[in-house]
């Protein structure tokens, strides 16, 4: 691998290339709610896909009107002060801004006004009154407009609101100067696209396909949009960007398109295209391109933009990302976890059977023995860990290894939480609801963590710890104890197996992800006691454990988790439940335990557990 020269990674800059992205392709339009007034050329426009609203407009003059949306039906809400059309607007449905516009044939406003949920207000005025800005951006405190027309002439300033004053920050470089497809916020943007406007105003009466992208300060150009096209509706960012309908100006013959367009802050990508061809459409700003509204387009309809969820990852590359320059070829160290072996290891000094164990690695665990002492596993040898607090205390969950370990619950001291810093245990907060026969919890944290499902009897309880206390959170789906448990954190871990009511071995797993705990696929073998592992939700395995009401003899049966579906992998030689360890998907440990015959009784026997490492190679062109 000495020719391999180790990289960061790299950004697939297409929508065709990045299977990510690819998803957009799969996007389509869907009719939503009607509009009360068969908007044109709003006067202000913007919000989300589910909170957007619309106000003035050229609909049998100009008007004052104003409409919000929520997903599925637009309400009148309380208009604006002065009547326009064609100004730019930006914010959300409690916080926006209206600005400039056409007021009568004759006739542009300079005016500015703020909405605050309930009321508009009118405020400091643009410097350059203007018409067919091609909408504005921003929000309510940092919204910015385009350049557009006066009725005489046409202008090419861009001018910056900070919510109490505009100011003229630029000229624009290009040859638009009305209909200019706006989006991004106040110091990025993509101006796109336009006309030219009238040679009445002094313009050339061209339609364009200049793109430029605006940093707060500068323009630079960037690549022109696929076809010559205004008047359209912009949403996204400058690298995640959507264009919808407009008028293309074509020659020689230009008219209303449906088109969409994505772009991905350096390509044009033609989608699946509106379902009604029209110009002056309105559209929700401040959204994803992801999920996204047009509205108003001389008519009164709504159209929905929503593409397909993105397909579930699934983690197996682990390690380093190489790239080879001569062979243009890049290199992944891959983990398999399924193909992992467990082998004899070190027997511990002392049998160990219901009390606690820990880890994060086969070379870096804890072991708790029945007289209360801890034992540390470094990869080569047994050491002592120093005397927890609780000695008595069995049936402990616990999280971390040598160096930092968390112990929380137990059968005599139910809600008791101690800590290790790699020499000695502290008592810290307790549970809020004590019990024993818990899980481990998520490898790798000992400050963010949850601990889910405990005895005595069954409980579904579950209780997230920050490092200094215990807080409850939603609780399991089914009550259950002694259950085995994965994870990195209080946001990404799974619990499965464990006993349930009456007296029965469970194959449920739950997966948990900040909020909520949702059933997902079962074990292929029910039981309890056994030893869980793994550093996420999906890299999850379980090793022996018994099985009611085959009670003994135990079980030796390993399964690993992938995040969808469990798969029976290598197994112990000897049977085995109230195991102990952890570790990763990749490493663990686990040691003692009660054994069935023909030896019986408790065990120092100990075994690692290891995943294989091998290369795989990516050839690009």
């Amino acid at each position: 691998m000495s020719e391999y020269k180790g990289i960061r990674g790299w950004k697939v800059q297409t929508v065709s290339t990045d299977p990510a992205a690819s998803i957009l392709a799969t996007g389509a339009w869907a009719s939503g709610g009607t509009m009360n007034n068969p908007y044109s050329a709003s006067g202000g426009d913007g919000g989300t896909s589910s909170a957007a609203f619309a106000a003035g407009g050229a609909s049998g003059g100009y008007n004052t009107t104003h409409e919000q949306y929520d997903g599925s039906t637009w309400t009148t809400a309380t208009g604006m002060n002065t009547a326009r059309g064609y100004g730019g607007a930006g914010g959300t449905t409690t916080a926006a801004f209206v600005a400039t516009g056409r007021i009568n044939p004759t006739s542009v406003t300079a005016n500015t006004e703020l909405w605050n949920g309930s009321a508009w207000t009118e405020v400091n005025n643009v410097n350059t009154g203007r018409f067919a800005t091609g909408g504005g951006i921003g929000t309510q405190t940092a919204g910015l407009i385009a350049p557009g027309s006066t009725v005489p002439t046409v202008i090419d300033s861009v001018e910056s609101w900070d919510g109490t004053n505009w100011t003229a920050v630029t000229t624009y470089p290009g040859s638009a100067h009305e209909g200019i497809i706006l989006f991004g916020t106040n110091t990025s943007a993509i101006f796109a696209g336009g006309y030219g406007g009238p040679p009445g105003r002094g313009g050339d009466a061209l339609y364009k396909d200049a793109v430029f992208e605006w940093n707060g300060s500068t323009f630079s150009a960037e690549t022109n949009l696929p076809t010559i096209r205004g008047n359209a509706a912009g949403v996204g960012t400058t690298t995640d960007g959507l264009v919808s309908g407009g008028w293309e100006g074509s020659v020689p013959a230009g008219g209303t398109v449906a088109n969409t367009t994505y772009y991905d802050g350096t390509t044009w990508t033609e989608l699946n295209n509106l379902a009604t061809a029209a110009q002056g459409w309105g559209s929700s700003k401040g959204g994803a391109t992801s999920d996204t509204i047009v509205f108003g387009g001389g008519n009164a309809l709504t159209e929905e933009w929503t593409i397909a969820p993105a397909p579930s990852f699934q983690q197996e590359n682990l390690g380093q990302v190489y790239y080879n320059s001569t062979s243009n070829a890049f290199k992944v160290t891959k983990i398999n976890y399924s193909a992992g072996t467990w082998a004899s290891n070190t027997v511990s000094p002392t049998a160990t059977t219901e009390k606690w164990g820990t880890g994060l690695s086969n070379s870096d665990a804890l072991i708790g023995t029945p007289a209360g002492v801890a034992m540390e596993w470094n990869g080569s040898a047994w050491t002592d860990g120093g005397t927890v607090n609780n000695t008595a205390n069995a049936g402990r969950g616990g999280t971390g290894g040598i160096s930092a370990a968390l112990l929380w619950g137990g059968t005599s001291v139910p809600a008791a939480t101690e800590s290790y810093n790699g020499t000695a245990w502290t008592e810290v907060n307790d549970l809020n609801t004590g019990g024993n026969n818990q899980p481990a919890g998520p490898t790798g944290t000992y400050t963010d963590l949850i601990a889910a499902g405990r005895g005595p009897g069954w409980a579904a309880v579950s209780e997230s710890w920050n490092g200094t206390s215990w807080t409850e959170t939603s609780d399991l789906s089914t009550a259950r104890r002694a259950l085995g448990s994965s994870g990195s954190s209080s946001t990404n871990c799974a619990v499965f197996g464990g006993n349930v009511p009456p007296n029965t071995s469970s194959a449920l797993t739950e997966t948990w992800n900040g909020t909520s705990w949702t059933e997902v696929a079962d074990l292929n073998t029910a039981r309890f006691s056994g030893m869980g592992f793994g550093d996420s939700s999906a890299t999850a395995g379980y090793v022996a454990g018994s099985s009611f009401p085959s009670l003994p003899p135990y079980n030796t049966k390993t399964e690993f988790f992938n995040g969808t579906a469990w798969t029976e992998v290598n197994d112990l030689t000897n049977g085995r439940y109230h195991n102990k360890g952890g570790g990763s998907g990749a490493s663990a440990l686990t040691a003692g335990g009660y054994l069935a015959s023909p030896a019986g009784g408790t065990t120092t026997e100990n075994y690692v557990w290891e995943a294989p490492t091998g290369n795989s190679t990516i050839t690009v062109s």
